[in-house]
């Protein structure tokens, strides 16, 4: 407040909103991570194009539906993300129970026949007018809110009673997914359940201890009648390439391995162009959408092309560790940790699946493969994320 001398009237500096975006440095609109943006919607156009080319058809008149459905799927996740990063993400500290427990629910109640609804020996939907909601692409989301918000109310100070709490809120979204069963998503979930506890300041005796038991409890999965023949076969297809098969089942799964493999190794350096490549225009590959549409990538764009592509996500994969270094809160390292962690384990898994070094499981490449429940849940990651980084000051 300043007074005029000679007038008995007040004046009041009246400060306009620019005016104080402009001085305010502390304001998180001035701090919105633009190479993180850019990145996302470059690559979910990217995998716009490429599902295009996967689902088009080989010949005129070509179908749009599924582009149509990824471009409304991307416009959506972006403004769930603006509407994510203009929350303050620390108010989730207080209402992740919540957030966790509707996870959980959700979990329960796809299991449930009639509900839920099965899809290749799945039961992990629920259908949905013109949508399948996919509750596991959520809960991996939610278990990370969940470990962030019950580990920095501990505030480092982690004794055992306090360790198993943290192994619960991991373990409980898992069993409720391996039930399904959903074993790929249960093992994206479990390197990222390492991660988390790992920055959180758990004793390397007892993440070893922790390790040894996943083994365990892998090898008792695969040697129990959880899994169906042919579940399993796909989890061990890619350390037997060599050996002969003797089923219908191994079969057909050896036959989408070599084809995807087949198509990446044709590509070459250059590819053999946009739209052109013969595995996909015939559809030899299988699920080539979803689960093998890096096979399209190697074959159309080659070498280079799934190189840009590599590079773009590893750019959203480098901004998102940058949050969690700049986080200003323990809440916030976690959170952005646990993110990064979820990204690059299904990249190196959808990935490498395709090439035959990594067991084939239904896991979708981030951004890229088609499927509204994955893209919406990555676009409300990087929303949380931008949450993060903008606040990094206030």
């Amino acid at each position: 407040m300043a007074t005029t001398y000679g007038s008995t009237r007040p004046t009041h500096r009246v400060r306009r909103p620019m005016a104080n975006f402009r001085t305010n440095t502390a304001s998180p609109f001035r701090h919105v991570d633009l190479v993180l943006v850019g990145a996302v919607f470059a690559v979910s156009i990217f995998g716009a194009v490429m599902v295009y080319s996967t689902t088009r058809g080989p010949v005129p008149p070509y179908d749009s539906g599924y582009l149509k459905r990824v471009l409304f799927f991307i416009v959506l996740g972006g403004g769930i993300m603006a509407a994510t990063a203009l929350f303050d993400y620390r108010k989730l500290k207080d209402f992740w129970p919540f957030i966790y427990g509707l996870s959980l629910f959700l979990l329960v109640m796809v299991l449930v026949p009639g509900i839920g609804s099965r899809t290749k020996g799945t039961q992990g939907w629920f259908q949905l007018p013109g949508f399948q909601l996919q509750p596991s692409e959520l809960a991996k989301l939610a278990m990370i809110i969940g470990f962030a918000g019950l580990a920095s109310q501990f505030r480092g100070d982690l004794d055992n009673n306090r360790v198993l709490m943290l192994l619960g809120i991991c373990g409980a979204p898992m069993f409720f997914v391996m039930l399904q069963p959903d074993l790929g998503t249960t093992l994206v979930s479990v390197v990222v359940a390492f991660a988390l506890l790992l920055v959180a300041g758990v004793r390397p005796r007892i993440l070893g201890g922790l390790a040894l038991a996943a083994l365990l409890g892998t090898t008792l999965v695969l040697t129990s009648g959880v899994l169906k023949d042919y579940q399993k076969n796909r989890l061990t297809t890619f350390v037997e390439q060599d050996k002969a098969v003797t089923t219908p089942e191994e079969r057909d799964i050896r036959l989408n391995l070599d084809q995807s493999k087949r198509a990446i190794g044709s590509g070459g350096l250059w590819g053999q162009g946009l739209f052109e490549g013969s595995q996909t225009r015939l559809e030899i590959v299988p699920e080539q959408r979803t689960d093998f549409i890096f096979s399209a990538v190697g074959e159309q764009l080659g070498f280079v092309g799934s190189g840009v592509l590599l590079a773009l996500m590893g750019t959203i994969v480098w901004r998102v560790w940058r949050a969690a270094q700049l986080a200003r809160d323990e809440f916030g390292t976690l959170l952005c940790t646990g993110i990064m962690i979820m990204l690059v384990a299904q990249i190196f898994e959808n990935v490498g699946m395709t090439m035959g070094i990594m067991p084939i499981t239904g896991i979708p490449l981030p951004f890229i493969s088609y499927g509204g429940s994955a893209l919406l849940t990555m676009f409300l990651s990087m929303g949380l994320v931008l949450s993060v980084h903008m606040r990094r000051f206030s």
